[in-house]
């Protein structure tokens, strides 16, 4: 696959100076998401001008444009299911208002955080070029015609599988190629790249079958099944469960090379879906504009709860919360039709509320 090294020598030294900054942030092609619809994210011109690209990224982009508009949908869907599997935690996955580092800073820190959204990012990215090659969007690709044959359970192996094994193959390209250009002998790096793996894993160890019956009047004589990948849902509640047990590594020379153990000796290794992480994270209790931390304060919480992660006294950082009353709107008297269909009126409700202290 043509990379970076296909440039000529004054294109490569441009495109180095232009994006040396932003290097050490892997993430950083996320910012497409910022991007509108209307603009065009493939192409000689439009790819040089990418910014959150690393100059390998810009390479892949030159060389399989047809797949960027999948991989912008893959940045969308990052921030969408990150905010939502986050909404009750301290960090909940706030963007910065501008620029290419849409979660900060705190992506640079090595922390269980920036392992959760590399894992989440390289599944994203494997799920949006895998749908665009059933979707027939994509030239290069299609279902995967290699599921052939009569499953051990009697069904037929038939329709239109899901091509994974292609989504993984560009996933592995385009998100591990700023950790390659590194070099794969640092902390950081290897940390990167294993939580690119487990995410890629969390689609693989949940595929689905679906299923079709054939015969008179639905006797299901014969059955014919496709594989199809999990909602992406589903993908982000298996990362967000492996980031609540993710294992804290130090780097560790084994013999000629160097891998990544727990840092406890008395923890086993993690295996390869698990996630990792070097540092120790910020508390995120207060604003800190520079590091993409927005803080607790306003932030709703769940005055009912004590141990929960979204309860007052661990979302607002100790007993710093006020209570209130707001009226709210809500769906009420609502009856089922025959025809299929419910009809609801709209109710004003006084509740309780409780907020984080500014």
């Amino acid at each position: 696959m043509p990379t970076v090294s296909s440039v000529t020598l004054p294109g490569r030294l441009l495109l180095l100076l232009l994006w040396a900054p932003h290097l050490t942030m892997a993430t950083n092609w996320l910012s497409l998401a910022r991007l509108p619809r209307s603009r065009p994210v493939s192409g000689a011109e439009p790819c040089g001008r990418l910014r959150g690209l690393t100059p390998g990224q810009v390479g892949v982009c030159w060389a399989r444009g047809e797949v960027m508009e999948s991989v912008r949908k893959a940045a969308e869907m990052v921030i969408e299911e990150c905010q939502h599997q986050f909404r009750n935690r301290r960090w909940n996955c706030s963007t910065t208002p501008r620029g290419i580092n849409i979660f900060g800073r705190v992506m640079n820190q090595g922390t269980r955080e920036a392992a959760f959204v590399h894992a989440l990012s390289s599944a994203a990215v494997a799920v949006a070029v895998t749908r665009g090659c059933s979707r027939g969007e994509l030239e290069r690709c299609g279902c995967d015609r290699k599921v052939r044959g009569v499953s051990p359970e009697g069904f037929q192996w038939s329709g239109c599988s899901d091509n994974l094994s292609y989504g993984v193959a560009f996933s592995q390209t385009f998100v591990d190629e700023p950790e390659r250009a590194k070099g794969m002998s640092s902390g950081r790096p290897l940390m990167n790249i294993h939580n690119n793996e487990a995410g890629r894993k969390a689609i693989l160890h949940n595929m689905q079958v679906e299923c079709k019956c054939h015969g008179v009047s639905g006797s299901c004589e014969l059955r014919t099944c496709w594989k199809v990948m999990p909602p992406f849902r589903r993908v982000g509640v298996v990362l967000k469960e492996r980031f609540d047990g993710a294992t804290e590594v130090r780097l560790t020379r084994v013999g000629s090379r160097t891998a990544l153990l727990p840092r406890d000796p008395q923890v086993k290794p993690p295996a390869a879906r698990d996630l990792v992480y070097l540092a120790p994270s910020p508390d995120f209790c207060h604003l800190d504009p520079d590091n993409g931390i927005s803080g607790t304060a306003g932030r709703r919480c769940n005055g009912t709860s004590r141990l929960a992660p979204d309860g007052c006294e661990l979302l607002c950082c100790g007993p710093g919360f006020r209570a209130g009353r707001a009226e709210v709107v809500q769906r009420c008297s609502c009856k089922f039709s025959w025809c299929c269909s419910v009809r609801c009126q709209q109710c004003k409700n006084t509740v309780l509320i409780h907020t984080c202290r500014e």
